[in-house]
């Protein structure tokens, strides 16, 4: 059975169209790529939430404790997959796992402060601007 992962969604001209993440990928634009990699909601809070540390899956999971486990592991494997962290497994008893972010998803972390930003300066912009 193919996993179907819905990346984004566009309406032109009342049509709605869907891209699959591995349709994204197929195209050489970089900033369809780099969507594709960071798709999701949870993607860019799991590298804010890692910084540049080294985290277990349990402190993960307690940091971000709105998100299910089962989800949390597969957006840690597809960021994995992605090259955007690092997973080192221990085998000690009971086991330990540890994520850390790659250079690549370090280069992220200045980039989402300043969407951080961004959300902040707007967001009270368009308080004020609705009269609240």
């Amino acid at each position: 059975m193919k996993k179907v992962v819905t990346f984004a969604v566009t309406y032109i001209s009342n049509i709605k169209v869907t891209y699959e993440k591995n349709e994204l990928m197929q195209y050489s634009c970089p900033l369809g790529k780099a969507m594709s990699a960071l798709g999701s909601k949870w993607k860019p809070i799991i590298v804010l939430v890692i910084k540049d540390r080294k985290l277990r899956f349990g402190e993960l999971a307690v940091r971000i404790n709105v998100i299910s486990r089962k989800v949390l592991t597969d957006q840690l494997r597809e960021m994995e997959a992605d090259g955007l962290v690092i997973r080192e497994e221990f085998k000690e008893i009971p086991p330990r796992v540890e994520y850390s972010l790659t250079e690549k998803g370090l280069a992220l972390l200045p980039i989402l402060y300043q969407l951080e930003e961004w959300e902040t300066k707007y967001h009270v912009y368009d308080a004020k601007r609705k009269g609240l």
